[in-house]
């Protein structure tokens, strides 16, 4: 192994700048599908979380090494500011091998950061990205009930 650090480069895609050639929603969906895990949704949600972004808004921010995606976050605004958060992070993901390393606190910074607006999330309590969300200032002020049909 060498000394040099890498680096991870950060690659935005949203409604202005378009859908991308190289970082397309296939490649994308199957990241995300893969690398989320038992956390994760089928790719045809996680398709729909993306045309969601290209079609009424968000980003998708990837963490890019050696062309090869290593993170993700997809973000949605919701457009119901001052009575639901602005924006919903519906997917992080990182490749197993990039974890543990800081990248994926990074990635979560630079997303919070594009951001305007507050940000809510949903994860489930057994999840190790729980203890990141809080270490970056998410509380849990409430319940989420949900009725399934």
């Amino acid at each position: 192994m060498n000394d040099i650090k890498t680096s991870l480069q950060p690659k935005q895609i949203n409604q202005l700048s378009g859908r991308d050639s190289e970082y397309n929603d296939a490649r994308i969906v199957d990241f995300l599908h893969t690398h989320l895990e038992q956390y994760g949704d089928e790719k045809p949600q996680i398709q729909k979380c993306l045309n969601y972004v290209h079609e009424k808004g968000g980003f998708i921010l990837l963490g890019i090494i050696d062309q090869n995606i290593a993170g993700a976050v997809v973000i949605n605004e919701t457009g119901m500011g001052g009575y639901i958060p602005e924006n919903i992070l519906v997917y992080i993901a990182m490749d197993k091998q990039y974890r543990g390393q800081g990248f994926g606190k990074q990635m979560m910074e630079n997303a919070i950061k594009l951001c305007k607006g507050d940000v809510a999330l949903h994860v489930e309590k057994d999840n190790p990205a729980k203890f990141l969300y809080e270490k970056l200032g998410f509380t849990n002020p409430y319940l989420e009930m949900r009725l399934k049909r």
